[in-house]
């Protein structure tokens, strides 16, 4: 079994990053084939300033490796690396129809939000069908959000397949955790950095602290009756505690007597708690240089040696070869 996620390097990673994407694919670490790699392409689609962007693929090359990646047994490297997921895009690009991109509910979202209505944003579901189909993947592990990109990179794969012979491309399946599938922001709307409402892995505790603090919530009074199945807070917090912890905050809602303030920083203490061991590792990495660009270039290797076979395959199909 082939396990295939990319990560976009747009700047800190943040808790829906980590659950949305990152730990799926850690706790898969060990059952197949798990190929992770930096969406550094991608990112370009919402970046112009190119000290950031060398910023942005350096922190997160080692944000993940610090959240638990293991080099050993995963093919980890960074997308532009690999010249064969942009040959493959234009490919598929020359058998997509426009009426599937235009259907894209996240193009229409991200322009919505103020992102620049660029090309690159509107074929981003054509690369990153390439990205995933270049390795044969079996499972690509998304939020329940980004069910559709997958839904349209098989909708590719078919197009291929029908013009070109059954077998040119396969075809992979979604790994939607539901529990995980969408992390909430400090707005209730879905953690992202396009919102401006994101709480980072890595930042130190003072600001921590003051990001959870800022979590929207309405006027209840302290005394009254909260409502815990439509708070962010009771939302956030059963993902760094125990079903029972959890329980204990809802009993608190409903009992009332408890303010928010109060609840947020019980949120605090297990997000901070939770990622301890991680900010540990991340210090070992930054004490080792040159690391890092060790493991994506050895991650690269092992990536082309998979993805440019498939690449001939579809080549020598199109009669490209």
């Amino acid at each position: 079994m082939r396990i295939l996620t990319g990560i976009q390097p747009s700047g800190i990673l943040h808790i829906g990053n980590y659950f949305g994407a990152i730990k799926p694919v850690l706790d898969l670490q060990g059952q197949g084939e798990v190929f992770v790699f930096l969406a550094d392409l991608h990112a370009l689609t919402s970046s112009s300033n190119g000290a950031a962007m060398r910023e942005n693929i350096r922190t997160a090359s080692i944000d993940l490796l610090a959240c638990g990646l293991d080099p050993e047994q995963t093919v980890y490297w960074r997308q532009s690396q690999v010249p064969a997921h942009v040959q493959l895009m234009w490919t598929l690009t020359s058998v997509t129809p426009m009426g599937l991109m235009e259907r894209m509910v996240a193009y229409k979202d991200k322009v919505a939000n103020g992102l620049s209505a660029n090309v690159g944003l509107f074929t981003y579901p054509i690369l990153q069908a390439a990205d995933i189909l270049a390795y044969d993947a079996d499972l690509v592990p998304v939020g329940k959000d980004q069910k559709q990109h997958l839904e349209v990179t098989r909708d590719i794969a078919i197009k291929v397949n029908e013009a070109y012979g059954e077998g040119t491309l396969k075809l992979p399946d979604a790994k939607i955790s539901e529990d995980v599938a969408v992390v909430p922001g400090l707005d209730a709307r879905k953690m992202s950095k396009s919102y401006g409402n994101t709480i980072d892995i890595f930042t130190e505790e003072k600001a921590l602290r003051k990001k959870v603090m800022s979590i929207v919530t309405d006027s209840t009074p302290l005394e009254a009756s909260k409502d815990p199945d439509s708070s962010t807070i009771v939302d956030l917090y059963r993902l760094f505690a125990s079903p029972e912890q959890v329980q204990q905050m809802k009993d608190e809602f409903r009992a009332g007597g408890v303010g928010y303030g109060h609840f947020k920083q019980r949120l605090f203490e297990a997000i901070w708690e939770y990622y301890a061991p991680m900010r540990t590792r991340r210090e070992e990495i930054l004490a080792k240089p040159g690391y890092v660009d060790e493991v994506l270039e050895e991650g690269a290797r092992r990536a082309r040696a998979v993805a440019e076979p498939t690449l001939e395959r579809v080549w020598q199909a199109v009669g490209m070869r």
